[in-house]
């Protein structure tokens, strides 16, 4: 009788602690997984928000608009390779066109996107598409080829 009690006591208490074990903070499991934030808890002088700078006009240091950024190019690594910045193009303007500029090459103060080009040089720099049929990037459909979401053989089930 004290072993079926001694065990059931063992058993509620390991049933008991079990949850403890699992148990860890968000930030636990991120830092266990290698996604910590390196600036801390909030945006830091020197990094920018995306979602601020697309769409926002850009300046050459003469303080004239050359245009607005159209979007960022991100690469496999994370890492933001280009802004593609839209110059040109006004209502009528059928010269207007995308270029990939360096994110290093932006500067940004006071709340300003400067860029060390004039319109001039932009509209003279090879065009940047944005699309690409190969890999399904971009505005276009994906391929038709290929598997689908959810399903392991590439066919609907």
């Amino acid at each position: 009788m004290k072993n079926s009690s001694l065990t059931a006591a063992v058993a509620a208490i390991l049933i008991a602690s079990s949850p403890l074990a699992f148990a860890q903070t968000s930030a636990e499991r991120h830092s266990n997984m290698g996604m910590t934030n390196p600036s801390g808890n909030m945006i830091q002088s020197d990094q920018f928000r995306a979602s601020k700078m697309i769409g926002s006009d850009v300046y050459d240091v003469q303080n004239q608009n050359i245009g607005s950024v159209k979007d960022l190019i991100i690469d496999r690594d994370g890492r933001v390779a280009a802004a593609v910045v839209s110059v040109g193009g006004g209502f009528l303007d059928s010269n207007g066109k995308n270029v990939a500029v360096p994110l290093s090459d932006i500067k940004s103060n006071n709340n300003r996107l400067t860029l060390n080009m004039t319109k001039a040089q932009l509209k003279q720099a090879q065009n940047y598409v944005m699309t690409n049929n190969n890999t399904g990037a971009g505005s276009t459909t994906s391929p038709v080829t290929g598997g689908h979401l959810g399903s392991a053989s590439g066919t609907n089930r």
